[in-house]
């Protein structure tokens, strides 16, 4: 740093920085202990005078003003016939004496749980979900409520009514849980936070049958999957109108559909089985007869599969919402 110093001497600091390779806050923090501390900044002309600023903070606390932003009180005074500076003046006054922070009660959040929910099995995990259907006329709905077994993709129980309600989300799964035979402390379910989610019917229902319910977190979709997803599917399809004439219409089209979506869909998502069989038991021996006609195939025609004999995908042992991340297993 002293050869900087002396060769800015000869060819300017800029020059003799760059020559160096030394940035120029480094040049003149090395200069510091040398010339002292940098003498205080001069007061510009234009600034107010200590006797204007304790004006405008005057004016700024009064009783008259106490609750007004300096935008408006500059323009008031404006008005008024009066001019002490601008409003960013203002501001500036009130920053340095610590006085320009929110005044309000801010809303605050709590902070919500990412819920990690596993399911091994049918009736261990459900998930639930309201969606809405286009009626007759503009701004004429039908309310489709769908509970999903997430293991399975399962839809459990299933209801379409003229309005979102707690009373008849409650009797949904109390006709769901007797239908499904569920004890005691086996099942999980959960959903986003709407109204009829986190209603009390609701809540004291699910507790008195011993089942344990969780909420997605606000405006995080991924938090309730698989309802969302089913929900895609049903809207999907080619038959889905793009209205229903009548609450009946609907229920008729809703019939055909969970029917084919139990007892016939071949589900990507549980190796292309269908809910039905997956929740009732029946996957082991479906996939023990699609493994014996892919060995038939391979034993036909060996040379059609180059890298190894086919094999039957395995049904899935467990599913997730908000699987956690894998962990080090040497970790401890």
């Amino acid at each position: 740093m002293a050869a900087a110093i002396d060769l800015s001497k000869h060819v300017g600091t800029r020059s003799a920085c760059a020559s160096l390779g030394i940035p120029h806050a480094s040049y003149y923090r090395h200069l510091a202990p040398i010339h002292g501390p940098r003498p205080a900044r001069p007061m510009p002309a234009r600034a107010l005078s200590s006797g204007e600023r304790e004006t405008v903070l005057g004016i700024l606390h009064s009783e008259r003003f106490q609750d007004h932003s300096p935008l408006q009180v500059a323009a008031t005074l404006l008005d008024e016939g009066h001019y002490h500076c601008s409003s960013r003046t203002m501001y500036r006054l009130l920053a340095a004496s610590g006085q320009s922070r929110e005044r309000r009660d801010q809303l605050t959040h709590p902070a919500y749980t990412k819920h990690e929910l596993l399911a091994t099995g049918p009736n261990q995990l459900w998930s639930w979900d309201i969606t809405k259907l286009l009626g007759p006329a503009k701004w004429t709905y039908f309310y489709l409520y769908v509970v999903l077994d997430v293991f399975s993709r399962y839809a459990v129980g299933w209801m379409i009514a003229h309005r979102e309600s707690a009373q008849l989300a409650k009797q949904l799964f109390k006709d769901t849980c007797r239908k499904q035979h569920i004890p005691r402390s086996q099942l999980t379910v959960h959903a986003d936070r709407g109204s009829s989610m986190t209603s009390k019917p609701v809540a004291f229902l699910l507790s008195d049958l011993g089942v344990t319910k969780t909420h997605s977190r606000p405006h995080v979709s991924n938090d309730n999957p698989y309802s969302e997803s089913q929900f895609r599917t049903l809207k999907y399809r080619p038959s889905f109108p793009a209205r229903f004439g009548s609450i009946q219409d609907a229920r008729a089209f809703a019939v055909d559909f969970f029917h084919w979506y139990n007892e016939e869909h071949h589900h990507s998502g549980i190796s292309l089985l269908t809910p039905s069989s997956l929740h009732h038991g029946q996957a082991p021996t479906i996939l023990a007869h699609r493994q014996s006609v892919l060995d038939a195939a391979y034993l036909a025609h060996p040379e059609r599969f180059v890298k190894h004999p086919p094999k039957s995908h395995p049904a899935p042992s467990e599913v997730w919402i908000n699987k956690p991340p894998l962990t080090d297993q040497n970790t401890p």
